[in-house]
């Protein structure tokens, strides 16, 4: 077994070994510090990727499940273990006075684990058991507060991550079915020939484009991520909605055959990357202004799946990877952001928000920033005519909202003249945003994914400068007229679902009562069963 092999094993075996310690309570209480070590073996994986390499996992003998990577999951996973490792710093200091501190960390290894899992696992059985591991440690660090927004969010995001979960097992039977393997690679190759291709796409872009939080399937994700410890919603919001992402691009090949899915899918992403900015910018609470850019932002990397699946390009699905990478470090810093400057008085952290201004402005695409390597990286995925025209609306409307979040956070900021953020708040935020800025151009040169010359090129540096300086400008028009928007609620349509909820339950307490006078009347009893025998003659009539 090589290196390479060994780390993939000890990616998952790690978290795994720490949440099976939390069994024992006086190790629970006291694993706070040990969090932001969990990840450390999956981000050597990354960096020792090899996509030759394996490591099988033996379940009673009777199962063999198989731990892989891929360039789009080498590259998710390496960027996704340093946010977590950030965040589980964070969590030491951010958590360390909370109550239930046991079951905080209890669900961060599993939601940990299962999100690792997605992105090493290489069968489809392997890769369901992570899938509901993860939504199960993410449901219960959403509760963790037990308030009843807390409960309100959590059981909206279990919900509907069950019913995404049910749509992309009821895919993976089916192309089991036509690939005559439960391997991912060989299922992905199977679909364009699948006899029902039409309808394992249509599940696959549900129920995978429900986890990444497309409209209309997005509403957890604000609701999620606003109840959520401020820990908990950098990783929620960074890295957890990248299982949809890493799902499409391993399930869905960039194929000709396939590319009415595609156009669906390309459609549906930049709706929800222009929807989320109109809500998004009608939020008052930073970190559902946050949650809105992040439906916005993984609105854009289905459109460039998509778009890469229409036009059959093969390199599209590590491009999206690397959008996404980008992403994962600058929304999980700016969440991490929210706790700092809730703890620090403004004018003790000019530093910070000055390099906040840049990451946020930067994933519009602003020159010389991580968001300009992205946007230039998949720019050519995307194409020309009306969905280039609606990417640069797109980093118009991106810049618009993150401004907005930062008017948002700083005016939550400590009102006591000395007060300053923990020590062990504030570098996590640091090391995070240093790698937001660092890390895309390593990966970008590094990766041969372009040079340099693109980068600083006029061309490039006018097309990334005018959208943001137009986006600046609407955020200053947005702060004059903030106060006469509208308030539209977080999670938008998740209203619908309450009243539906409210309406079902109505409707089940009067069927209960009907149900219990029935059973008390035994004459309606024997109605009852002679009308279902009078059916049962009709039908056997009229055959």
């Amino acid at each position: 077994m090589t290196d390479a092999a060994v780390w993939l094993g000890a990616a998952l075996a790690c978290p795994l070994a720490l949440l099976l310690a939390c069994a024992w309570r006086p190790a629970r209480e006291r694993m706070l510090g040990a969090l932001v070590f969990a990840p450390l073996p999956a981000l050597a994986a990354a960096v020792l990727f090899d996509p030759e390499a394996a490591f099988v996992v033996v379940v009673a003998g009777a199962y063999e499940g198989r731990l892989a990577l891929d360039g789009p999951g080498a590259l998710l996973l390496g960027v996704a273990s340093l946010l977590w490792s950030a965040a589980g710093a964070y969590a030491a200091t951010y958590q360390n006075q909370q109550p239930n501190q046991g079951r905080f960390v209890a669900a961060w290894l599993l939601c940990l684990f299962g999100c690792l899992g997605v992105f090493l696992a290489a069968d489809m059985p392997l890769l369901y058991l992570m899938l509901a591991a993860m939504t199960l440690g993410a449901a219960a660090l959403v509760f963790q507060d037990e308030s009843p927004a807390a409960r309100r969010a959590a059981a909206i995001y279990l919900a509907l991550a069950l019913v995404g979960e049910t749509l992309v097992l009821v895919a993976m039977v089916l192309l089991a079915q036509a690939a005559q393997s439960w391997f991912i690679g060989a299922a992905a190759a199977a679909l364009p020939h699948a006899e029902q291709r039409e309808l394992i796409v249509a599940l696959l872009l549900i129920g995978f484009g429900l986890k990444a939080g497309l409209v209309p399937l997005h509403v957890w994700m604000p609701l999620a991520h606003a109840a959520a410890p401020m820990p908990a919603s950098a990783v929620l919001s960074g890295v957890v909605v990248k299982a949809g992402i890493i799902g499409l691009i391993r399930f869905v090949p960039p194929d000709a055959s396939l590319a009415a899915g595609g156009v669906a899918l390309a459609v549906a992403g930049m709706f929800s990357a222009l929807y989320a900015v109109a809500i998004g910018i009608t939020q008052t609470h930073p970190k559902v202004v946050l949650a809105y850019s992040s439906v916005s932002q993984m609105g854009f990397t289905a459109a460039v799946i998509g778009m890469g699946i229409v036009s059959a390009d093969p390199d599209a699905p590590l491009l999206a990877a690397f959008y996404a990478s980008h992403h994962i470090l600058v929304k999980g810093a700016m969440f991490l952001l929210v706790g700092v400057v809730a703890a620090t008085a403004l004018h003790r952290m000019r530093a910070t928000l000055v390099t906040a201004t840049l990451l946020a402005v930067g994933l519009g695409g602003l020159p010389f920033t991580g968001g300009a390597v992205a946007k230039l990286a998949v720019k050519g995925t995307l194409g020309g005519g009306s969905v280039a025209s609606l990417a640069v609306l797109s980093a118009v409307g991106t810049t618009l909202l993150m401004l907005h979040f930062l008017r948002r956070v700083m005016a939550n900021a400590a009102t006591q003249p000395q007060a300053r953020a923990a020590a062990g708040l504030r570098w996590p935020w640091w090391a995070t945003a240093v790698a937001a800025l660092v890390v895309p151009w390593a990966l970008y040169l590094g990766l041969s994914l372009g040079t340099f010359e693109e980068l600083v090129a006029p061309k490039a540096l006018w097309a990334g400068v005018w959208p943001a300086a137009i986006g600046a400008l609407l955020a200053a028009v947005l702060a004059r007229i903030d106060t006469r928007l509208p308030r539209i609620p977080a999670g938008d349509v998740a209203v619908a679902i309450d009243v539906g909820a409210r309406g079902a339950a109505r409707v089940g307490a009067a069927i209960e009562r009907a149900d219990a006078l029935l059973r008390d009347w035994a004459v309606a009893g024997v109605a009852l069963l002679g009308a279902a025998l009078a059916i049962g003659v009709v039908l056997l009539i009229a055959r």
